[in-house]
């Protein structure tokens, strides 16, 4: 692995960017970062709803072969190449047996769907994401099971008999119904009966029981099976679900956790859903890195920023003031930034793609610290929303490769195909202009700049316009500066006033324009929607 990654730095250090236009930058990667780069978890990473992905066997559903078909796309091992999207870090959707299409109430924790494919097509991909240096995360679900898990059903069994000799007995959360929990959700055991079992997302996900040491034994024997299999880490499933309503013992619970698969794997790599207010969510980066969700969706910094309904000042200080928040909980904390996930409305039906502001949108948080998140088709920008019809089915739909595949949109789908109007992976492969190409090349721009997501994070304000502004990165000794313009019309701006820091390269630009930086390094004239790094 080390051997892989190190090729991965030395062929960064010669690679050549076109910014949407002809003119060419070298951008080498220093020799004093190179080391740092080994090892860390710092990764662009890309979601993928495996049934909605990609088909090998054309039965209308994505499987793990399917991802292994396309991985030329994601990463063809070649980052010279620049024929692959360039990503090095993939969550993979739920693939655990389930009754269900989204595979979020799981039957068999160590196995995987047949319809997704087997734990000898998992190794398979595993293998081919070792050899080209891809970090591989899964998705865990654990504070609920299916209703069919044979836990469940022996939990229940022993309820029904009365047997309080079962071992499954305490495997669920149980009140008398006369003791409810107002503020969770609760359903019979069974027809008539007077104990009920905790259900928070729906009577057919029952939730585990974790003041039960054999439950925490599964978990941690779970942990380790994926683990031993090869995955880099977790995504964690409703973290705060664990003990709902109860951060103090979620918080003790998550410690166990980590502690535990640290044990199996020290250099692990974990990101939890703490989808709640930031005052909620912010304790549980004492544990583990969390999806940063106030950046997100319409309302989040990213896309405000992006449509100008806020300033650039505003989101560079709003970024400082969330970093330094969770720095202070966690010092090795990474952030998580995205715009939208397998949840959310698809971000292309409120940022356009044709005039730009989707492309702004990816600059602002993918040329940002921490370990970017791409779902899967927002780089050809796929659209989908739930609307009326109250399905995220609607937000998982096929990717559109336009080559054939066969992969289907998931049970339940009501969307308008006729509203996916901004191409397909092939017709977006050949336009140099394309949102995919943007996309491209700003995974390159980031992975030869590896300040951007590591280092320290300084604001720089411009007074003068609010559509402009940016940030100092340092890491290692080595510094860059990162400048978004987000309006549409070309600034030329007197850097001297907003930082004495001697800026004399010009590492590349990514937009729907150019930027120059004058030969004293003092002066910088970048087009509208266009995002530059200075050195």
């Amino acid at each position: 692995m080390k051997k892989t990654y190190l090729l991965l730095v030395f062929i960064l250090s010669f690679i050549v960017i076109s910014c949407n236009r002809t003119k060419e930058y070298k951008i080498p990667v220093d020799d004093n970062l190179k080391a740092a780069m080994i090892s860390d978890n710092y990764r662009v990473y890309y979601e993928i709803f495996i049934g909605s992905f990609s088909d090998s066997n054309n039965d209308g559903i994505g499987d793990l072969k399917g991802i292994i078909n396309r991985f030329d796309y994601l990463n063809d091992g070649d980052p010279n190449s620049g024929q692959s999207l360039g990503i090095d870090g993939i969550w993979l959707s739920p693939m655990m047996p389930s009754p269900s299409y989204h595979k979020y109430d799981v039957t068999n924790y160590k196995n995987i769907d047949s319809k997704l494919g087997t734990l000898d097509d998992f190794e398979a991909l595993i293998k081919i994401a070792n050899e080209r240096d891809v970090k591989i995360i899964i998705d865990l679900v654990i504070n609920h099971t299916s209703d069919w898990h044979p836990w469940f059903r022996e939990f229940k069994k022993s309820y029904q008999e009365n047997d309080l000799t079962n071992p499954y007995r305490d495997y669920y959360t149980v009140k008398h119904k006369d003791n409810l929990d107002l503020n969770s959700k609760y359903y019979p055991i069974y027809s008539g009966s007077d104990y009920y079992y905790e259900g928070n997302f729906s009577s057919s996900m029952p939730e585990l029981n974790f003041d039960n040491p054999k439950v925490k034994e599964e978990i941690a024997d779970i942990a380790k099976f994926w683990i031993d299999l090869g995955v880099s880490g977790f995504r964690l499933d409703a973290a705060k679900y664990v003990y709902f309503n109860n951060t103090e013992k979620n918080l003790s619970f998550w410690d166990w956790f980590m502690t535990t698969v640290k044990s199996y794997k020290s250099d692990i790599y974990v990101v939890g859903e703490t989808w709640s207010s930031e005052n909620e969510m912010l304790p549980y980066y004492q544990n583990f890195n969390n999806f940063d969700f106030s950046f997100s969706q319409l309302d989040g910094e990213i896309a405000q920023a992006a449509r100008v309904t806020s300033s650039v000042k505003s989101f560079v200080s709003n970024v400082k003031t969330y970093y330094d928040k969770v720095l202070a909980i966690n010092n090795e904390a990474i952030l998580s930034p995205f715009i939208s996930n397998h949840d959310m409305d698809r971000a292309a039906g409120y940022l356009n793609v044709e005039d730009g502001i989707m492309g702004m949108a990816a600059n602002l948080y993918i040329l940002g610290p921490g370990n970017p998140y791409i779902y899967y088709g927002e780089e050809i920008g796929m659209k989908g929303y739930r609307g009326t019809a109250n399905t995220d089915a609607n937000r998982r739909l096929a990717m559109l490769w336009g080559d054939g595949d066969k992969v289907k949109d998931p049970t339940g789908t009501t969307y308008d195909s006729s509203f996916q109007v901004n191409g397909t992976v092939k017709t977006q492969l050949s336009d140099k202009d394309s949102l995919y190409n943007h996309y491209k090349k700003l995974i390159m721009l980031r992975k030869a700049n590896p300040e951007i997501a590591r280092g320290t994070y300084t604001p720089i304000t411009y007074q003068e316009k609010d559509t402009f502004g940016g940030f100092i990165s340092s890491y290692e000794g080595s510094t860059v500066v990162v400048f978004h313009n987000t309006g549409i019309k070309e600034l030329e701006i007197d850097l001297s006033k907003y930082t004495d820091i001697q800026l004399s390269i010009l590492r590349g630009y990514a937009g729907r324009g150019t930027a120059e930086l004058s030969s004293d390094g003092k002066t910088l004239k970048i087009s509208g929607l266009t995002s530059v790094i200075l050195k």
